[in-house]
């Protein structure tokens, strides 16, 4: 049994409208479905805008409304209409933006420790704050930080206690929404080796969005690619690293920076620009940037389709 199973999710928001004017409708996340097992991670790419933030946030119900369609499975349990609070022990998200998901008017030390008063996971004071004490030794940070203010902080500091506040329920899954897209280059290898070492120690499952492949690629163990709300390919990291078969996806491998000079790499630059969610292509969505579109590519919607074991694929040409 998987970890986390998600089946056929949509999550669609209403946008625009007046006295005349109809509402239209934006389809951030459309028909998506995948698993996750114990101790795994998963990657989600793709260019900003695609839904991949909005697939996290569905995923855990943090969005109103959450998901519009589609069924979400825990441990075999499903979480669809279920209350959450129970699940929030052992679901858990770690924000993109440090500086803007803590409270510049908490204290570290209780920023880490709101979720266990909310859960209850203490029985007197001092047990509280040995837990805080842990939390963040665990995170790399000192005791003396926990009776700071986040402003006290660098960007990567920041990152750390909001893993630290993650990591306080004891999680099995978290949500990854592109931790390290905020932080320095140095910063990033030091977090993404920290996700690795916890999930090492902890056995946990990871969700791990991010527009940079060659992050997602070195710490999952399979990817997904999404594109204008739907996933277009999902493989091993190897697999779709060495052998991608979308067009999307060979275009945003092409675009990995090689470290050695000596190796050229042809890249496959994609004309256009993304189209617009409120009115996306008819038939495929990638159509209109797809160096190799025929005209069946507009008549009707590809399928998402098992090339070879573990390797999935949505594309007509294929």
């Amino acid at each position: 049994m998987p970890l986390l199973e998600v089946r056929n999710l949509k999550q669609y928001f209403r946008v625009g409208g007046g006295f005349f004017a109809k509402k239209k409708v934006v389809k951030a996340v459309d028909n998506l479905s995948f698993v996750i097992e114990k101790g795994e991670t998963l990657g989600l790419v793709g260019e900003s805008g695609c839904g991949k933030s909005t697939t996290g946030r569905s995923v855990l119900r943090l969005l109103p409304k959450s998901p519009t369609e589609g069924e979400i499975y825990y441990n075999g349990a499903d979480i669809t209409r279920a209350e959450m609070l129970p699940y929030r022990r052992k679901m858990q998200i770690v924000f993109q933006d440090p500086y803007a998901s803590l409270d510049p008017r908490v204290t570290v030390g209780d920023t880490v420790g709101e979720a266990l008063d909310i859960h209850k996971l203490y029985e007197n004071r001092a047990e509280r704050q040995e837990k805080i004490m842990s939390l963040l030794h665990t995170v790399g940070l000192n005791s003396e930080h926990s009776n700071r203010y986040p402003h006290e902080f660098s960007g990567g500091q920041r990152q750390r206690i909001g893993i630290a506040r993650a990591l306080a329920v004891d999680p099995e899954f978290i949500v990854c929404d592109e931790p390290v897209s905020a932080l320095d280059v140095s910063i990033q290898a030091q977090i993404v080796n920290m996700f690795e070492d916890l999930q090492q120690e902890r056995q946990l499952a990871y969700l791990f969005i991010a527009h940079d492949l060659s992050v997602v690629k070195h710490i999952s163990n399979r990817i997904g690619v999404m594109y204008l709300g739907k996933l277009v390919e999902l493989a091993p990291s190897d697999e779709l690293t060495f052998h991608s078969l979308h067009p999307y996806t060979q275009s945003l491998i092409s675009a990995i920076p090689v470290p050695d000079p000596k190796v050229r790499v042809k890249r496959i630059a994609l004309e256009g620009d993304v189209p617009s969610p409120l009115d996306p292509p008819s038939g495929c969505n990638f159509r209109t940037r797809c160096p190799r579109a025929e005209a069946k590519c507009a008549e009707r919607e590809p399928e998402m389709r098992e090339i070879k074991t573990g390797h999935f694929v949505s594309c007509h040409l294929i």
